[in-house]
């Protein structure tokens, strides 16, 4: 999420970065995926000789793209909000801490 890390450095909160990013990158990724998508149908509606070894890999070629969209427009926009906010939440309970002390020499 590159566009998001972006938004960041502009002083947006990470849910508003995260939205505007997949704001963003919706349309080039619907289109990478549907033009990958639309050139695999032709395996998918596979006649004739080894029509049936086509067909199985269509349907598994679009099946995964179907998923693989879905996911990439849902799962990873949350997901970096999940990571993000815990790993500033994380960062500002830690208290910073000087070199390690050690008992004087008697």
């Amino acid at each position: 999420m590159e566009f998001a890390e972006q938004i960041r450095a502009q002083g947006k909160s990470v849910f508003e970065a995260a939205i505007e990013a997949a704001e963003l990158r919706l349309r080039p990724i619907l289109m990478t995926s549907f033009a990958f998508i639309l050139g695999v149908l032709p395996l998918y509606f596979a006649t004739g000789a080894g029509a049936i070894g086509r067909r199985s890999v269509g349907t598994t070629v679009v099946g995964g793209m179907l998923v693989s969209t879905v996911l990439n427009l849902v799962f990873i926009p949350v997901l970096y909000v999940l990571v993000k906010s815990a790993l500033e939440f994380l960062g500002r309970k830690k208290k910073p801490t000087g070199p390690a002390e050690f008992p004087a020499k008697l």
